[in-house]
């Protein structure tokens, strides 16, 4: 299945009043350099986007029940589903792995979900959820490959060319795909895509190389909101239908971007929502002269102790 922009204007639609118009911050100097500041969006993270129009279109539909909507998540797909459930007054499961950060997990369950802690990978979580929502009946909201929760993160996208409708490029980072592949449906034809993983965890790159989307192995620095083992099948489609520019980046790239958000911007992002801006600083991606570059800091749920001064 394909997401395309109507499913992305739809989703804008849906969700308008409930989630944050985040600001295009214009760049420095002679830079052409946007960042997309969408770590200020409810709960710190661009799955909010998703979660409302997963929620709201599950309400629509007539499917949500007294179990609710369950999630797996390493944290931010949970945060999201957690604020949206809330908000909406809808009974929220979220199945985490053991190596969840534990401010990630505090905040869910402020937000007055459930939370079950299960395995020591993401995809251990998700077979647990699923489980959860066959046996008790609850709408299962996937992390990153569902079209609503893709549609959803698009609208971001659609920001970023409304505010600046000459952006040429848009740099995302990759995990599960879903914010790729909704920045994909939303760009399409209008501006390219640089889809950044982190070498550690090359989910998208592996699965254009093999043809199909493959498991890879999770570690570093950002596996706990990268750190999918294999990219979904919607990010894939996305992929075949208009490749990205597809970039890797390692560990100390990814600590670093995220050092200069922090001492250039005052942006605390996660190590994830860094990721996209490591392919600039490091130079594993170099734009064009002229080339208009929009990056997505997508995540701010990290611990501010382990940022500098």
């Amino acid at each position: 299945m394909l997401i395309t922009r109507d499913d992305v204007l739809a989703a804008r639609d849906r969700i308008a009043g409930r989630v944050r118009r985040t600001p295009l911050l214009a760049p420095a100097g002679s830079d052409d350099v946007w960042l997309k500041c969408e770590h200020l969006q409810h709960c710190g993270v661009f799955k909010t986007r998703g979660a409302f129009n997963r929620q709201l279109g599950a309400l629509e539909r007539g499917e949500l029940g007294d179990a609710g909507i369950v999630v797996a998540s390493g944290g931010n797909a949970g945060l999201a589903q957690a604020y949206a459930a809330r908000a909406l007054g809808i009974r929220a499961t979220v199945i985490v792995p053991e190596t969840a950060p534990v401010v990630k997990v505090a905040r869910i369950e402020a937000y007055g979900a459930l939370v079950r802690r299960v395995g020591q990978e993401y995809a251990e979580a998700y077979e647990a959820a699923v489980a959860f929502a066959e046996a008790e009946g609850a709408v299962f909201a996937h992390a990153y490959d569902q079209p609503d929760v893709v549609a959803g993160a698009g609208t971001l996208a659609e920001e970023v060319l409304e505010d600046e409708p000459g952006i040429d490029t848009i740099v995302v980072a990759v995990g599960g795909g879903g914010l790729y592949a909704g920045v994909a449906a939303a760009a399409r034809g209008r501006a390219q895509v640089v889809a950044v993983e982190p070498a550690t965890i090359p989910t998208l790159h592996a699965a254009m190389a093999a043809g199909a989307p493959v498991d890879v192995q999770v570690s570093g620095v950002a596996a706990d909101s990268l750190g999918a083992r294999r990219v979904g099948d919607l990010a894939f489609a996305a992929q075949v239908a208009e490749p990205p520019v597809s970039v890797l980046v390692p560990d100390d790239d990814i600590v670093a971007a995220r050092e200069a958000l922090w001492r250039d911007y005052r942006i605390a992002s996660e190590h994830g929502a860094a990721t996209a801006y490591a392919a600039l600083l490091s130079g594993a991606y170099v734009p064009a002269p002229g080339e208009r570059v929009a990056v997505v800091v997508c995540g701010a749920n990290t611990d501010p102790a382990t940022l500098g001064v």
